[in-house]
């Protein structure tokens, strides 16, 4: 089956599904950067009560995962499925909440929230970006511009969060010479700041998988480099981060 084909097919499948309003593609495929061996990222925008026992019920290999599972926030769950061979993530999108977050974004409001393999978690407003980013296959989708009101809320937001992990990370870390600890907030920080250098830029983020690059923050890699679990090199290592960050940030 050719991808066009594929595509196609499971887009058709999910919209089927009963309160499935809209299906998107998202991800690598949807900007074209993604290679052959990219996996399909796919989105169900369902109004009312979606039950995931019906996609559960069509019987593509791998986990579909009950609402809520995923943390119960904006990205309130999904499944990992195996289809013609090809790996496809589906996420799950209420269209009351992402409602709700267009317009708070609108106004320059979002709140943060913890996520699996996200170091620095996510803001409520990438269901937003989906929006903006994403291919609709089926159904309709608002299409929104980035909110002149988040650009200038976003960032301070974000620069607050990375100044506060550096600086436990220097009194509750580095003064034991704890260097996975302090790796981990210097990581967690510069996902933050660069956070907060896209939102200034108005440009949107749905994953942490090209942050640093788009930020300009690869070159944190050498300062997480050469940590050791000495104090004196930790607490260095903490102050470089700071100058680095905030220079990214004000640049």
């Amino acid at each position: 089956m050719t991808d066009d084909l594929f595509l196609n097919d499971v887009a058709e499948r999910l919209a089927a599904l009963p309160a499935v309003r809209a299906v998107t593609l998202g991800g690598s495929r949807a900007q074209g950067t993604h290679t052959p061996e990219s996996d399909w990222d796919l989105a169900l925008y369902y109004r009312g009560g979606f039950d995931p026992a019906e996609l559960r019920a069509i019987g593509w290999e791998g986990e579909v995962s009950g609402l809520g599972d995923w943390g119960g926030g904006v990205f309130n769950g999904g499944a990992w499925l195996t289809i013609d061979g090809r790996r496809v993530d589906v996420h799950y999108r209420d269209l009351d909440v992402v409602d709700h977050e267009l317009a708070e974004s609108r106004q320059g409001r979002f709140h943060w929230e913890p996520l699996m393999f996200h170091l620095a978690g996510i803001p409520s407003y990438l269901v937003v970006a989906e929006l903006a980013l994403n291919q609709v296959l089926r159904g309709t989708l608002p299409r929104p511009e980035y909110p002149e009101a988040l650009r200038a809320a976003a960032p301070p937001v974000w620069r607050g969060r990375a100044a506060l992990t550096l600086r436990y990370a220097s009194a509750a870390y580095a003064v034991r010479g704890q260097a996975t600890e302090v790796a981990g907030a210097v990581a967690t920080a510069a996902m933050e700041t660069a956070h907060a250098v896209l939102a200034a830029r108005g440009e949107w983020v749905t994953n942490e998988k090209r942050l640093l690059e788009r930020a300009g923050l690869r070159g944190i890699d050498a300062l997480v480099g050469g940590l050791r679990p000495e104090p004196a090199v930790l607490a260095e290592a903490i102050a470089d981060a700071e100058a680095l960050l905030e220079a990214t940030a004000a640049g």
